[in-house]
């Protein structure tokens, strides 16, 4: 049996992403993969975050954060950063932080 590949990364959403509900949404996608980590609002008015956990669903979840997102938002653009892998989670849950 192969362990799962875990890979950690940074995210940020650009676009109509405060005041739709983008963080609760972006935390439902994140538990519904099993992912860990957080995401918070920015005082330029994107969203940052933190996401960690098996490789193919960090991928689904960059996929989500690009293209889908919140029913309301509107995603200009989402960057990626700091892709790494990683030997285990640092984080037990998705949380979003204030």
């Amino acid at each position: 049996m192969t362990a799962k590949q875990l890979v950690g990364l940074d995210f940020e959403v650009f676009g109509r992403v405060q005041g739709v509900f983008f963080r609760k949404y972006t935390q439902e996608k994140g538990r519904q993969l099993g992912l860990k980590g957080w995401c918070r609002n920015t005082d330029r008015g994107t969203v940052v975050g933190y996401v960690e956990g098996d490789k193919g669903k960090v991928e689904d979840m960059k996929r989500w954060l690009q293209y889908t997102g919140s029913p309301q938002s509107q995603i200009e653009k989402a960057e990626f950063r700091s892709e790494k892998e990683i030997t285990e989670t640092k984080f037990s849950d998705f949380k979003i932080k204030k």
